[in-house]
Parts: C-alpha cells; structure tokens; sequence
C-alpha cells in the first residue's frame, strides 16, 4: 500500500502586532494578534527536504509588519484580505493563504493614553486561494454576558445518576465566542454585537441553547449579508449558596460563581439557502 502527503499547511501564528497612527497630538491605536497560514506545491519540501518552495515563516511575520507601516491598519478583515492576497501573488509554489487576526480593544483616557478594555476580542478569518476564492469569516470571542433572572431549566431527562433540580430562577451567565459567515456583502461588526446582546437579554430563557438560538436568529433576521453564524457559549453556572446554618435566608442573591466544570453549549443557526461553506471554517 503507498503512502502519500496529505493535506497541509505552514505558517507564522500570533505575530503580536501594535500599530499607532498619529493624528497631530492625538494617536489611534490598533493591537493584533496575526497567524497566517500557506499552503500548495509543498511535496518536495516534506518528501525530499528541498525548500526552493517554501516563504520562510519569518518572511511572513515581516509582511505582516511592513504592510502595518506601508498600508496602515484599518477593520481587520480587509487587513487580512491585503496579506492574504499578497502571499498568494508571492510566489508560484502558493496557492492558498489563510489568515486568521485577533484585535484587543483599548478605551481612550486622552490624546496618548489608553486602557485596555477588558477580555473581549474581535476576530477574522480569511481565507484566499489562486483561483480568485475568498472567504470572510468575522466574529468575537469572550463577550461576558449574565442575566441575574428570566431564566429557566427544568423539565430535563432525569435518571439514577440526576442530583440537579430543575430551576425555575437561575442566573445565566456566559462568555460567547461568535463566528459569523459573511455572503454578498460585509456585515457592520458593530451592528452584529448589539444583536447578538439585545436577543440576550431579551429572551425569557428556557435553556442555554433556546438563548443561543435566538441570538443567532436577531443576527440573521438583522443582518442580510450573515449567511451563518456559530456560537460557543460555556455555561458559567452560579449556585446559590445555602445559608440555612446561619439562620439566614438567600432569595437567590448570594451566589458561587464555579468556574469549573461548566456546561458547553455549542450550536449553528444558518440560513435554508446559504451558499456552500467551504474552506470557509478551516
């Protein structure tokens, strides 16, 4: 039976990126984190050790740093698209770039002072091949969300192993992490954000996963260039603590926030006629 080189790929991941622009006295500030990866002709390099092929890693870190100075460094996604298209059109050997960014937001405290604003992150994930194939997938990863009541979980399946009583008023807290697929058109990331917090909050929750429904269904009943959207949504439980030995009440409002184990609810919502994915997730 042969053996054969499957799939590949190569790449810089998490080159650590702060570009300042200068408006006068007042500077702007974008901080990425970028990982790009190649793939194509690239049999020789792993059957034989011949690199003639291969962009040295250290190349693609230094694009990613000369296109910074030279281009400057705008939404994230058509920073991506540059690079992206740039390595494609690099060398021969290359017929596909993937181009992932994160981006850590900073709130301004003047013209030259900032403070970085928290856990969340904006993200992007490009991908570009030779035949002229793109694909935007934008999102964002620890948005901390809670709803201190409207939620709900009971009528679950039960057995011998069940301890858990159903909840007719629990805290649902939980840390989304957003994906979403982009068709004829760029979604506002902004707009995206504000929908997917707005069905949060909004909706009476019977379960973690009737909540992640709803958001993704504002997304894409707001937002007509979404064709899917993937969300990751950990179940930051909190249990009320039991304050009957002293002699006290607790009308849920003294929790344990446990940080482990948790639940992990993970789910799709798409349109009946979204175009066919691709390499779109990879």
């Amino acid at each position: 039976m042969a053996i054969v080189l499957g799939p590949n790929r190569y790449g810089k991941a998490e080159t650590r990126l702060v570009r300042v622009t200068k408006d006068g006295g007042v500077h702007h500030l974008k901080d990425l984190n970028v990982s790009t990866a190649l793939s194509g002709d690239m049999t020789a390099v792993h059957l034989t050790g011949e690199n003639a092929a291969v962009l040295p890693t250290d190349t693609q870190k230094n694009t990613v740093y000369a296109f910074a100075a030279r281009h400057g460094v705008g939404e994230i996604e058509d920073f991506a698209l540059l690079l992206a298209r740039h390595y494609v059109n690099a060398r021969p050997s290359i017929h596909h770039a993937r181009v992932e960014i994160e981006e850590y937001a900073w709130d301004r405290l003047g013209d030259h002072s900032f403070v970085r604003a928290g856990g969340e992150s904006r993200t992007c994930l490009v991908h570009h091949d030779r035949d002229g194939r793109t694909s935007v997938v934008s999102g964002l990863s620890g948005l901390v969300v809670l709803n201190s009541t409207g939620s709900e979980f009971r009528g679950f399946a039960v057995d011998e192993y069940t301890t858990l009583r159903p909840a007719a008023d629990r805290v649902l807290a939980t840390a989304v992490d957003a994906r979403w697929r982009q068709h004829g058109g760029r979604a506002d990331h902004a707009t995206v954000r504000r929908h997917l917090l707005e069905a949060f909050a909004g909706t009476h929750s019977l379960s973690l996963q009737q909540t992640l429904y709803a958001m993704g269904e504002r997304v894409l009943a707001s937002c007509p260039q979404v064709c899917e959207i993937r969300l990751v949504m950990p179940n930051k439980h909190h249990v009320a603590v039991d304050l009957t030995p002293f002699g006290l009440g607790n009308d849920n409002e003294v929790f344990h926030a446990a940080d482990r184990p948790y639940g992990l609810i993970e789910g799709t919502v798409l349109r009946e006629d979204a175009p066919d994915a691709g390499f779109a997730w990879e």
